[in-house]
């Protein structure tokens, strides 16, 4: 059967949903229950990052349907991906016990790898700053004892650095960073290590280390200069260093080119509308 988790692009779930969806018909008459259960759980996380939420319940609804208790590793799969529709649609109480579902499970069956991402998504859906810390050091202190957990310490890193920062701790915040970048670059994937270098600079930013920020999203623009799809959130970054910087006139070109991919974003514009505003106003665009 084919590794239906090595065909995942998290930036294109669109395309990824379509390769699930032909291994899908492929695999739905080869007696196979817990690969199918799996992959169609896969499926519904490629809908629901493209906030297709109602046919990703559906897509989960199939899949609850072929779940016995002897399919730990697919039950488990199904509790993480139902709570992240849940919590990407907004519903974190929802999410939060099957998330809880997920962790207890896969401690329960040693199955790390999925109950390190359990405590990873409660420490993003938790309702208080406090808790989500909580689960976010839990998490990072089954991965750094499991070998197989190992893997999360990146995505880790990051998401304590980011908790650090909404708690105004940004020296600690930085370190984290920091430490996720020599991580990633280690895992050595081209993706990560660009967010990684992204968040070392916007807290550098924050800091007060403005050139030293601006330096580095000039290196990640070349190289995304190089793509097809400009990342907004390094022109975001060079528009606000440019701003500090005293360079307005120069910096309003980097938010317009910012604002005309922000506004394709479904869920920056649900759910940061003023972030938007601001952008826009800043490029000089009118309403």
């Amino acid at each position: 059967m084919v590794d239906f988790d090595a065909q995942w692009d998290y930036n294109h779930p669109e395309e990824t949903e379509r390769k699930f969806m032909s291994l899908l018909t492929q695999s739905e008459d080869s007696g196979n229950v817990g690969y199918l259960a799996e992959l169609l759980t896969q499926v519904a996380r490629s809908q629901g990052l493209q906030a297709k939420y109602e046919t990703a319940h559906k897509t989960l609804d199939r899949a609850e349907k072929l779940l016995t208790k002897d399919l730990v590793v697919a039950r488990i799969r199904y509790f993480l991906e139902r709570g992240r529709v849940f919590n990407s649609s907004s519903r974190q109480l929802d999410a939060i016990p099957l998330f809880l579902n997920a962790w207890e499970l896969g401690i329960q069956s040693n199955e790390q790898h999925y109950a390190v991402d359990a405590a990873h998504m409660l420490g993003i859906a938790e309702s208080t700053q406090e808790k989500r810390m909580e689960w976010n050091l839990k998490a990072l202190d089954y991965a750094e004892k499991c070998p197989k957990g190992s893997r999360w310490l990146g995505s880790l890193y990051n998401n304590i650095g980011w908790a650090h920062v909404e708690s105004g701790k940004l020296e600690e915040a930085l370190e984290l960073f920091m430490r996720a970048l020599e991580f990633r670059k280690v895992q050595g994937n081209p993706n990560t290590v660009f967010i990684a270098k992204w968040s070392v600079a916007k807290v550098l930013r924050l800091t007060g280390r403005v050139d030293e920020s601006f330096a580095i999203q000039k290196e990640l623009l070349a190289e995304t200069e190089q793509t097809t799809e400009p990342s907004g959130y390094v022109y975001e970054e060079i528009a606000e260093c440019l701003l500090l910087l005293n360079r307005k006139e120069e910096a309003r070109p980097y938010f317009s080119f910012c604002y005309d991919r922000f506004v394709l974003d479904h869920w920056l514009v649900t759910n940061e509308p003023e972030r938007i505003a601001r952008i826009k106003e800043s490029a000089g665009q009118s309403f």
